[in-house]
């Protein structure tokens, strides 16, 4: 049978929250793992050493006696879960405990009984020796490693451990300690006495045991906690797209869910939302662009038109000059709004080193045919700027034709460097000026101030705001300030190279 349309299975292996679990339940895993061997190996080593420590204590109280001069078969043997086996140094069992009766020795990894010091030459004793003896008496150190009975005999220092199956215990394991004794008359012993494993053993299988069957359940525990907290965390990321998906079908006026935890997912949702406002921010702008272009092209598209059906019935009507204006100012206009989309779409031709002062000055040549008013022209020499010339040469002539368009008398261009890293370039005109409240508004697309809305004055209102564009796209500035002569004053700030933007 299909799944519904639209549900999603419980379980996704490439999902977020499968990941997190199957990583923390293998992270645990290995980690109980780890422990659980640890202890075990650990445990084993402590009842192994409470073993070795029997099989030893029992084996200095054999060898002890027997160093003492007691015969093997007089030894009483321990018999209580403990074997005990006397080897001669011919290799016969000399005394064993019950359970190893008649059975061969245990083993031959006893150490060799510590060699014995003779004297070669005797003196008599004299008082000087006494004293020697004394202080000998006196010395808390051992000569050797020896133990001396009091029968003359003597215990081996060094003892042995190994870990024997015994046959007549049905292959039982046992830890053995072993030690050589040397008896008074002369004759070598190896005590081999052993503890049993099998409590130790059944303790180290129990607490395996205990933890292999604890471990599923533990590590169960541990993915459906990590499940749900996960979940839990991502309930929120959960919320998020579900607006976002809202969002997407157009309505970009709203915002998503920012949760109340101050942690990655809530820098997202704020991070999101600052997208989501900047987005509506930008499809606004272009919708209010899009219809302010297509009611800008429409008149003059318009009255273009009229024009020419006029000539078609009148040809005597038809005023050539008037019809070549708007189409001089359409194309402006076209040229404009290209600029202005090849700049919005980021579209960033190669910057070369400019002459500027040459560019101020073509551009003040190329208008005087038309100026209204004279402009004077105050401008430092061999000043370069790292740009695009063709818009660098809008912007510049953009602030002439606004200043031109403004001036009662007359404009000003002064172009001069700063320091080593920006010049500025003021045109300065002796207008009425602009208001300090709409100083920021007249940079906007499509704005003009109430004083020029009459096209057939003023412009379209791209001027100020492609110049904007281009000293944003050359990593410079433009602002506007009152000017001497009364007017305003642009100025335009550019970087003389292509350094620190």
């Amino acid at each position: 049978m299909r799944r519904a349309e639209g549900k999603k299975p419980f379980w996704r292996p490439d999902s977020v929250r499968a990941r997190a679990t199957v990583g923390a339940t293998l992270v645990v895993a290995v980690a109980l793992v780890a422990a659980g061997f640890l202890v075990t190996t650990l445990l084993r080593d402590n009842l192994y050493g409470r073993a070795e420590l029997t099989a030893e204590v029992n084996a200095r109280s054999v060898a002890g006696q027997l160093a003492s001069g007691t015969a093997p078969a007089a030894i009483e043997l321990p018999d209580d879960g403990e074997l005990v086996q006397i080897v001669a140094a011919n290799g016969t069992v000399a005394a064993a405990s019950d359970d190893l009766e008649g059975a061969a020795p245990i083993g031959a990894f006893a150490p060799e009984p510590d060699p014995v010091e003779t004297t070669t030459e005797t003196r008599p004793e004299t008082d000087d020796d006494d004293d020697q003896d004394d202080d000998a008496d006196d010395d808390d150190t051992p000569a050797s490693d020896e133990t001396t009975a009091a029968g003359g005999g003597a215990v081996g220092s060094e003892i042995a451990y190994e870990t024997v199956a015994v046959p007549a215990e049905d292959d039982a394991s046992y830890r053995f300690a072993a030690l050589t004794a040397t008896a008074p008359d002369g004759r070598t012993y190896a005590v081999y006495s052993g503890a049993s494993l099998e409590t130790q053993e059944e303790a180290v299988d129990s607490v395996g045991t205990a933890m292999a069957w604890t471990l599923a359940p533990l590590l169960l525990i541990v993915a459906v906690v990590t499940w749900l907290v996960v979940r839990r965390a991502l309930r929120p990321v959960k919320a998020i797209q579900t607006k976002l998906i809202e969002i997407t079908g157009g309505d970009l006026s709203q915002r998503v869910p920012v949760p109340a935890s101050r942690d990655e997912i809530h820098s997202l949702a704020r991070t999101t939302n600052m997208t989501l406002t900047a987005l509506d921010m930008a499809v606004s702008q272009q919708r209010r662009f899009v219809a302010d272009a297509s009611h800008e092209l429409r008149s003059p598209l318009a009255i273009l038109r009229t024009q020419l059906e006029i000539a078609r019935e009148h040809p005597e009507l038809l005023d050539l000059d008037a019809t070549l204006g708007d189409v001089t100012r359409l194309q402006d206009l076209a040229t404009d709004l290209l600029l202005l989309a090849r700049l919005d779409a980021g579209e960033r031709p190669p910057h070369v080193e400019v002459p500027f002062t040459e560019l101020v000055r073509e551009e003040v040549a190329r208008r005087a045919a038309t100026d209204r008013v004279p402009v004077r022209l105050e401008v430092e020499e061999d000043l370069t700027v790292w740009g695009v010339r063709g818009h660098l040469a809008r912007a510049v002539g953009n602030l002439l034709a606004n200043a031109q368009r403004h001036a009662a008398e007359g404009v000003t261009v002064r172009l001069a460097a700063e320091d080593d890293e920006l010049l500025h370039l003021d045109v300065a005109d002796d207008g009425n000026g602009v208001p300090k409240d709409q100083r920021r508004q007249i940079f906007d697309r499509f704005v003009r101030l109430d004083e020029s809305r009459s096209r057939d004055e003023g412009g379209a209102g791209l001027g100020l705001a492609i110049v904007k564009d281009v000293a944003q796209e050359h990593g410079g500035t433009i602002w506007v300030y009152d000017a001497p002569e009364g007017g305003a004053l642009f100025r335009l700030t550019l970087r003389r190279n292509g350094r620190g933007w």
